[in-house]
């Protein structure tokens, strides 16, 4: 190995740790604690948790054994069985995230009824389809011979060598795949969002204009004050865009290089970097150790609970579970009392 295949396999084993403890984390958070049982966005954190950690304990593993001895490091079956299990986790996890997107943009833009059209029926019915997409995709591959070890990215996926035979029929499995799961998801996303950010710049103004018109009601404005207002205007402005950002940022960043080297592979055959390819494949798997705290791990109710837990562990303050869900509900009560009206719920479903 020289220098930068060691890089390489150091990046991947950091990948691999702070994914598992991360995602890990999501799940104990979601055990633990009964009020993020109970929202419905919580389904589908949940089913994005489980692909990214059993493709962090089956997927990410091999690739570091094949990266490290240059060779399929598995048998034929087992290469068959991880190589499904990447292309059936990869897309149940990016529909996943498409679905939370949609949830979002229920939330924002239609607050007060959306208890009524997003219901936990309705987040099983979608999970549902997206195993079903997913198992489709990875059966057909499975079934036509079309995974295998592929070398340009030191794991078990879908390979073109050995589909040879198949030509065009590969290549079109190839690109609808890709365009029912990244394409599909990402075009998702940034409709979905983009209309959340929207609609919460909208809202942003709305109460600066009443706090203003009850300020001038109730006092006379100094400059200063004025100028506090239109600052903090401005950071909440901020503060949606980001998170906006950094939803599809990570996206985009994450699986895109992959994408398209997998497409340079089917239209423009010609020699490719093994470590570029190798690469492409890290920052694929990188999305699944970044997704705890993109969707999770940041967001107040996890946060609250991460540090009950580990008060409770650390022993810092005897803290009983019976005093966690008395926390909790409180705070989900001062919540609702707090979400009276339009303005205001749609800001806290937008901090969600």
């Amino acid at each position: 190995m020289d220098a930068a295949d060691v890089v390489t396999s150091v990046l991947l084993l950091g990948i691999i740790i702070v994914s598992l403890l991360s995602n890990v984390v999501v799940l104990i958070c979601f055990l633990y604690n009964p009020e993020i049982r109970k929202q419905v966005p919580a389904l589908f954190i949940l089913n994005l948790t489980f692909c990214n950690l059993l493709l962090t304990v089956s997927n990410m593993p091999l690739t570091l054994v094949g990266l490290i001895s240059t060779g399929n490091p598995g048998n034929g079956g087992l290469c068959q069985t991880v190589g499904f299990l990447d292309t059936f986790l990869t897309t149940n996890s990016m529909l996943s995230m498409a679905a939370l997107s949609v949830d979002r943009w229920v939330a924002v833009v239609f607050p007060l009824s959306y208890h009524s059209r997003i219901r936990h029926r309705d987040a099983v019915l979608a999970l549902g389809y997206t195993w079903i997409h997913s198992l489709c995709f990875s059966t057909v591959a499975t079934y036509r011979s079309w995974i295998g070890y592929h070398h340009l990215y030191a794991s078990c996926t879908l390979c073109n060598v050995r589909a040879k035979g198949a030509g065009t029929q590969f290549l079109v499995f190839t690109v609808i795949l890709h365009s029912l799961s990244f394409l599909l998801t990402l075009v998702v996303m940034c409709v979905t969002y983009l209309k959340v950010l929207k609609v919460a710049r909208f809202h942003c103004k709305r109460i600066d204009v009443i706090t203003m018109q009850t300020l001038v009601l109730l006092v006379d404005i100094h400059p200063s004050v004025r100028q506090k207002c239109l600052d903090e205007q401005k950071r909440r402005r901020q503060r949606a865009t980001k998170k906006i950002s950094t939803f599809i940022g990570t996206f985009v960043v994450c699986f895109t290089p992959y994408v398209i080297t997998r497409m340079i592979e089917l239209f423009f055959p010609g020699p490719i970097s093994p470590r570029w390819g190798v690469m492409s494949k890290c920052l694929a798997y990188s999305k699944a150790a970044s997704d705890p705290f993109v969707y999770s791990l940041l967001r107040h109710q996890y946060r609250k609970t991460c540090n009950l837990l580990a008060n409770k562990v650390l022993r810092r303050s005897p803290v009983p579970s019976s005093f966690l869900r008395t926390e909790l509900n409180q705070g989900s009560s001062g919540k609702n009392l707090n979400s009276t009206n339009n303005i205001q719920t749609t800001n806290k479903q937008l901090s969600q």
